[in-house]
This record gives structure tokens, sequence and C-alpha cells, in this order.
């Protein structure tokens, strides 16, 4: 079973090397990817990553709620991206002068707001995090359901887990049950 952030934090502070590791390769990808979302460049993003891990080190003795490290990691993230942001000249240029007959005012910005973006990778990291933590059969279950880019059948699903395939059925409802609990302790 994995160890939980709480856990983890609190090996941390005793200069646990190992606890420090599985620490940033538990949220590197989701502290790194909060900077390249918000249009950072990879090296601005890897600052602004090695600096909310610095800032963690500094401040690591004042954190109230271990288990709540990843927000923390978040916002931090969040704050130092916009840190970053503010003194960097913006990449676009605008088009057209301004009028309604502008294509300027004809391109529509589909893309998601940078914190909706963040907390989708927030919440996606949680469900990961989640599945994780579930013992088998309940995780390679899932895995397989959900996690392929093409779910396989029953019948391949039923042979991997070494039952039958009427009981794929009764055996996912409980194991989503058993990961809603997990997400909902998670705070999702």
């Amino acid at each position: 079973m994995e160890v939980s952030d709480g856990a983890l934090l609190l090996a941390c502070r005793q200069n646990d090397q190992t606890a420090w590791e599985a620490l940033i390769a538990r949220y590197q990808r989701l502290i790194f990817s909060i900077p390249r979302r918000a249009g950072l460049n990879p090296e601005q993003a890897a600052d602004v990553f090695q600096q909310v891990f610095a800032t963690l080190v500094e401040h690591l003795d004042q954190i109230e709620h271990p288990d709540r490290i990843g927000p923390w990691l978040v916002t931090t993230a969040r704050r130092e991206t916009w840190r970053v942001s503010r003194g960097r000249i913006p990449a676009w240029t605008p088009v057209g002068d301004g009028t309604e007959d502008s294509p300027a005012l004809e391109l529509p910005d589909r893309d998601p707001l940078p914190q909706d973006a963040v907390l989708g990778q927030e919440r996606r990291h949680l469900v990961r995090q989640a599945v994780s933590e579930l013992g088998d059969p309940c995780r390679t279950l899932l895995l397989m359901l959900f996690f392929h880019p093409e779910p396989p059948s029953y019948a391949q699903v039923a042979m991997a887990l070494g039952t039958s395939e009427g009981s794929i059925g009764p055996t996912r409802a409980r194991c989503l049950q058993k990961l809603a609990r997990l997400l909902a302790g998670l705070g999702l």
C-alpha cells in the first residue's frame, strides 16, 4: 500500500531521503504542469518546480496539515507561476484593429482557463492516487476498464482476474464505491 502524504511529509521532516524522493515523484507531473498550462516555457516551468520544493524545504516545519501537502504544493506552484509570468513579455500580438469587423474578434478561445486546467490536473492526480491505494482485484479491474484506451471485453477481464464474466459488474460496482470513499477522504 502506498504511503500517505502526511507520513511522507513527517518522514521528510526527519531528513529521510527516500521520503523526499517519493514525495517529489508523486507530485512532479502535477507541479510541472501548472506553469506549462499557464504558458511558461519548459525552463521557466523547471524554475517554478524547483522554487516550489525550495519553499517546501524552507517551510517544512510550519505546515500544520501534513496530509494536505498536495493542495499546499499546488497553491505554491500557482503563486510562483503567477510571479514568474508577471515578469515575461506576452508572446501574442493583437490581430486587427479591435473594431467589430476585426479578425481578432472572430477567434474564440475554447481553451479552458488556467485555473480550470489546474483543477482538472489536481482531480486526475487524486484519482490516480486513490486508485493506487485500492487493493486487488479492484485496482486491476478499474485500471483495465477505465484506464486503457481500448477497454478489454468482460471475457478478457474475467480471465485476467480469474473470475466469471457475471461477477465483473457487481465487483465493478463495489470497487467504484471503495474508490468514491477514498476520493471523499482525499477531499474530492
